[in-house]
């Protein structure tokens, strides 16, 4: 029951996309309507507002961490171990990419991820994250960025902790988020992948 009742919190949670709640509050353009229309940071910064784009990485991250990090605290008083924690991983990133407030049209999970990661283990959190920022500061491109740290999360999970329940949370993560990304691997293959802060037609009429 408690599984049942923490899973669905987590979705629930994850269903928050914070690139529209923090558009509207900046009174920005819904970030679904421009540039890759991906709700996410990256697409915000493209409005032209780097407090937007920062408030939902901020955002979209910590709801990652909150729900995995309430599954963890509250395990041993509910008697629930690893695999509840990963379900729990796993639905609050199924609900950034299918939220259920916003007609189930979300992003593509990197900050979300970045935070299951982070309150999976803040080791595993801080090399994806590394991984990360390398491979954005070295190409400018932040898609090809997350495609390699999804690539890398879950080697580093088996390389720190071995393989167990929430091994394969990861492997789902970094599978859905290579797949939320195939669109950029065939833009990047093309050269057509716009690159990191580049703003878009919509915000540059502005």
């Amino acid at each position: 029951m408690y599984t049942i009742i923490f899973t669905i919190a987590a979705y629930l949670i994850g269903s928050i996309s914070f690139a529209v709640v923090a558009s509207r509050a900046f009174g920005l353009s819904d970030p679904r309507t421009y540039g890759s229309k991906n709700p996410g940071a990256t697409n915000v910064l493209r409005s032209g507002s780097k407090k937007a784009a920062i408030a939902t990485l901020i955002g979209d991250c910590a709801k990652g961490w909150l729900a995995v990090w309430l599954a963890i605290h509250f395990s041993e008083r509910f008697d629930f171990g690893d695999g509840t924690v990963a379900l729990v991983a796993i639905a609050v990133f199924l609900g950034h990419l299918w939220p259920v407030f916003f007609r189930f049209v979300g992003g593509k999970g990197v900050a979300t991820a970045l935070g299951v990661l982070l309150g999976l283990n803040p080791w595993l959190g801080l090399a994806t994250l590394v991984t990360w920022l390398v491979v954005a500061y070295a190409f400018r491109y932040s898609s090809l960025a997350a495609l390699v740290a999804a690539v890398f999360a879950p080697f580093y999970y088996g390389l720190l902790f071995g393989a167990d329940e929430k091994l394969f949370a990861v492997i789902v993560m970094s599978a859905l988020l290579l797949w939320r990304h195939s669109g950029n691997i065939a833009n990047l293959i093309a050269g057509k992948e716009s690159r990191i802060g580049s703003k878009s037609a919509a915000a540059k009429k502005k």
